[in-house]
């Protein structure tokens, strides 16, 4: 509002910030985009390695907007989000989580439930035993087994003194750098893989400038044209870091550095 004040008249006084409210020129999309642009990473991840996501066990840190919208998207898909948490701790179960149940729950009583389960839907149905689940620290989310672990809250969340005992077989970096560089050390050498913050969480910016873009042509796109265009620039992104990484035999991390730096360096020399 400040700045219309000071600069009116001028033309796309919309396209001068992102984020906004849908009513005042913001994007339908935005909300769910970075978790969205997580679970595409992910997803795209596991078909190029020929990886079933059926049955993938997930551990969500974070269950605020990009972290519960992932756990959504996730458990939707047919992965079984296994463990969540907010900064007053998480709740563990098995068998998985029914995601939407527990993000009704939190909505109610205004953080995460801990001693409340919500069985994934198909678990009764398939005969298995009754879901048990159990609350957990942030700290015992981090170490569980699981198939993928996703922190998706705090920076410095994975460090040199806990790395040794991380189990998951890969890290999706949702948040924005949680990993330490001594860490990644670690877990590189343990063969962890980790899908760095640059590329897993690029998807809330991706469509911050998409809602620029519409602004400035004075348009307004349905959500699933926002997600569409969404797919079609992360995942070929994905891709090169992907094949970078595997020619060069090093981490993603650096694998998208480097694509980031010789892009800049084209952009420079042109």
């Amino acid at each position: 509002d400040e700045y219309r004040k000071l600069h009116a008249g001028q033309p796309h006084l919309d396209a001068t910030f992102t984020g906004k409210p849908i009513s005042v020129g913001g994007s339908l999309g935005r909300e769910e985009a970075t978790g969205y642009g997580g679970l595409l990473v992910l997803l795209n991840y596991l078909a190029s390695k020929k990886i079933s996501k059926d049955g993938l066990k997930v551990a969500v840190q974070g269950f605020g907007n990009v972290g519960s919208n992932f756990a959504r998207l996730a458990d939707n898909s047919g992965i079984h989000v296994v463990a969540l948490s907010d900064s007053r701790g998480g709740v563990f179960n098995p068998d998985g989580h029914n995601v939407s149940a527990l993000l009704e729950g939190q909505n109610k009583a205004g953080h995460l439930e801990k001693n409340v389960c919500y069985p994934r839907i198909g678990v009764a149905e398939a005969g298995q035993k009754e879901s048990v689940c159990k609350p957990i620290s942030n700290e015992e989310l981090l170490e569980l087994p699981v198939d993928v672990l996703v922190p998706a809250a705090l920076e410095n969340q994975l460090t040199e003194e806990n790395a040794p005992r991380i189990k998951a077989k890969m890290v999706l970096e949702l948040a924005n750098g949680p990993t330490t560089p001594e860490a990644d050390e670690i877990l590189m050498r343990r063969g962890i893989k980790v899908v760095p913050d640059i590329l897993a969480n690029a998807g809330g910016v991706v469509v911050s400038t998409f809602e620029w873009e519409q602004n400035i042509k004075g348009e307004h796109w349905t959500e699933e044209e926002v997600l569409n265009r969404l797919r079609e620039t992360l995942v070929p992104q994905a891709n090169t870091i992907y094949e970078n990484a595997e020619a060069l035999g090093v981490t993603m991390r650096i694998a998208a550095f480097k694509v980031a730096l010789e892009r800049l360096e084209t952009c420079l020399k042109s």
